[in-house]
């Protein structure tokens, strides 16, 4: 009798066992479900910038050009529109430099911790260490030379999209009221005249 029960407790244990490590796994999935959901909305429109200081001491990257006939010409003004932060959305520019290179979409993962940051705009050619050619195809990894948010500096970035552009460095004020100086980088697309 006494080796039933031992093996009806020994099966009882396992069932319980095995249920809680099932649970474990259903309560888990959705969580991360909910962060990759989380990041997934950290794109062009709804990347949260909370942590990011948007402006920059206006220091260039050794080898970017000046623009020969930018559209936008330095000390003129433009509206910025289909920003790639909610923050620029429709405010006035005051355009500080204008550079002719090529502009990338990367996501990459912060040298600081944190979660993935997917489809970030935007970093240029001269930004990358040591990278291939220009335009750099799609899914290429790179390593990111500029510190636009914390962590980005030294992290490995993957290529999502590429843009031969015009890219500005412009001062303005956030839909919020905050004064920004030499922000880097707003791409020709996201400009309009006022």
């Amino acid at each position: 009798m006494k080796k039933y029960t031992l093996i009806g407790s020994l099966a009882l244990s396992s069932i319980l066992l095995l249920g809680a490590c099932n649970n474990d796994e259903e309560v888990n999935e959705p969580e991360e479900n909910a962060q990759q959901e989380d990041h997934s909305d950290m794109d062009h429109s709804g990347m949260d910038h909370s942590e990011m200081d948007h402006s920059s001491d206006g220091s260039i990257p050794e080898g970017l050009e000046e623009a020969e006939n930018p559209t936008y010409e330095v000390g003129s003004k433009a509206k910025i529109q289909n920003a790639h932060m909610d923050e620029m959305e429709g405010v006035e520019a005051t355009i500080v430099g204008a550079f002719d290179t090529t502009a990338y979409v990367i996501t990459y993962t912060p040298t600081s911790g944190g979660p993935e940051v997917k489809d970030h705009k935007w970093v240029v050619q001269e930004e990358l260490l040591n990278a291939p050619e220009a335009p750099i195809e799609p899914g290429t990894e790179v390593e990111i030379n500029t510190d636009h948010m914390e962590g980005m500096m030294g992290a490995t970035g993957v290529i999502e999209a590429a843009e031969e552009t015009t890219v500005y460095m412009v001062d303005y004020t956030t839909t919020d009221g905050k004064e920004v100086k030499n922000h880097k980088w707003v791409t020709q697309e996201e400009l309009t005249d006022l």
